[in-house]
């Protein structure tokens, strides 16, 4: 068995060897065949016994090869069908990065997050709601939630999504922790195994294992500097009949690029002729000082679902977020979240409350806004001078999707500003296809930093 591993790659061994074993399996591997020893395969590839012990217990805890305990380890009978392979792959593939990015170790620099940078919060304005929650409301933080969440949150998101021209009934917002956990009530819903949904590519690779966790084939739709490519989205939806797609319009992750007003009315009448339904993800729209057209308020909330989130601006530790609705929906939608996670936080949701009924909230965003865009201006002026190219100019937000001409693999940029204790992403995990991929997500958020000013100026 010939598997690659790098002893110099930023990447784990661990994980190497198992994408490796993997590979081969579905290159040649036969049904029942036995693999290498532990002891063979860690001295032909030079990766200790314990490596080879867990990247085995990964395969088989993914169904790719079985333990016969005294005899060793063999390919699974069957070894998993296409699809669910495909399924599994692109989970664990997501989660392994995730799981890159969220380790602690207290020295890196996560160039490459999704987060803004822990000195960026107001610990007084917190310290302040969270006291006034505590003194007023102690009585209700021991109690289980409502269905929809909180009333007055939900009365106050009303109200500024009226400023987005959604005009939405605050009995429509169904609260829910995050808005990943929104995306996981309507996927639940809405989507059964063997289901097809369009993603924008590039796009939320957190998204794309969500779907892989569900059994749904993934299709990827380009992402332009406007927002989906209509002309595409047409052949995707002629071609496979999906019965989702899922549009990120303001301040797109990775690019950081906005949905116009012309595409998103082509998307919106596409969506009306092929009878689709949209989910719109707009976690990053109090980033965004001056209103853009939404897909939810050109279309009324018929056919769309609008996701949104206070975890970005305010804590990725305040999970709070919501979904809008049509109104035919929400009792399904109420049902799973109560199946699944049976309430979400009063006290989270009541923090909310509080920041947004006194103002806290609008003053820590203009903050915000005027501070990413510093950055953003910082970000673009050292990726032109280190000769980079970057995909869009944002208007805003946190991420700029760029490439060096002189680095054909965006892996070779994360190896290299792994050597310098930066950490990045590599791009195609951006990639519902997962293709090699030059274009890597900076967060302009910690470009200040010297070593980030040192990798845009010289990347290997």
């Amino acid at each position: 068995m010939q598997v690659k591993v790098d002893p110099l790659a930023a990447r784990p061994r661990v994980e190497q060897l198992t994408d490796g074993i993997q590979d081969w399996i579905v290159r040649h591997g036969v049904s029942g065949e036995r693999l290498p020893s532990i002891r063979r395969l860690a001295a032909t590839h030079g990766v200790s016994r314990n490596t080879v012990i867990e990247a085995y217990e990964r395969l088989v805890a993914l169904g790719w090869i079985v333990s016969r305990p005294g005899s060793g380890f063999y390919v699974a009978d069957g070894a998993v069908d296409d699809a669910e392979r495909g399924a599994r792959s692109g989970m664990a593939d997501v989660s392994d990065e995730m799981w890159n990015l969220f380790q602690e170790d207290g020295e890196s620099l996560r160039l490459g997050c999704g987060w803004l940078p822990n000195a960026w919060r107001d610990e007084d304005l917190f310290g302040h709601a969270l006291r006034q929650v505590t003194r007023q409301s102690s009585a209700g933080l021991f109690e289980y939630g409502t269905p929809l969440g909180s009333p007055e949150l939900r009365a106050l998101l009303q109200e500024r999504l009226r400023r987005l021209a959604i005009e939405v009934d605050a009995n429509q917002l169904l609260m829910t922790g995050g808005g990943s956990q929104a995306l996981d009530v309507i996927v639940r819903w809405l989507l059964r195994p063997g289901d097809t949904v369009i993603v924008e590519s590039p796009g939320y690779y957190n998204l794309f294992g969500l779907l892989h966790l569900h059994r749904v084939n993934v299709v990827g739709v380009r992402r332009t500097e406007e927002g989906p490519d209509p002309e595409h989205l047409e052949t995707l939806l002629e071609r496979h009949s999906p019965k989702l797609f899922f549009c990120h319009s303001v301040l797109h992750n990775p690019t950081g690029t906005t949905l116009s007003a012309a595409v998103a009315r082509r998307v919106l009448a596409l969506a009306e002729r092929h009878d689709l339904r949209i989910v719109e993800d707009d976690i990053y729209a109090d980033f965004q000082p001056t209103p853009t057209p939404r897909l939810a308020a050109l279309d009324g909330l018929q056919r769309v679902l609008y996701v949104g989130s206070f975890s970005k601006t305010l804590s990725c530790s305040l999970r709070v977020g919501f979904i809008a609705a049509p109104p035919e929906l929400l009792k399904p939608l109420v049902d799973v979240k109560m199946l699944s996670n049976i309430a979400t936080s009063p006290f989270a949701e009541q923090v909310v409350a509080t920041l947004l009924r006194n103002g806290s909230y609008r003053r820590l965003t203009e903050k915000l806004y005027q501070r990413l865009s510093r950055r953003m201006v910082t970000a673009l002026a050292l990726a032109r001078d280190g000769g980079w190219e970057t995909y869009a100019t944002p208007q805003g937000g946190m991420f700029l999707w760029a490439r060096h001409p002189d680095v054909a693999s965006s892996r070779e940029l994360v190896a290299s500003a792994g050597r310098r204790g930066i950490r990045l992403s590599p791009g195609d995990v951006f990639l519902p296809e997962a293709n090699e991929s030059p274009w890597i997500r900076l967060n302009v958020a910690y470009v200040d930093d010297p070593r980030a000013r040192a990798f845009l100026d010289s990347p290997r």
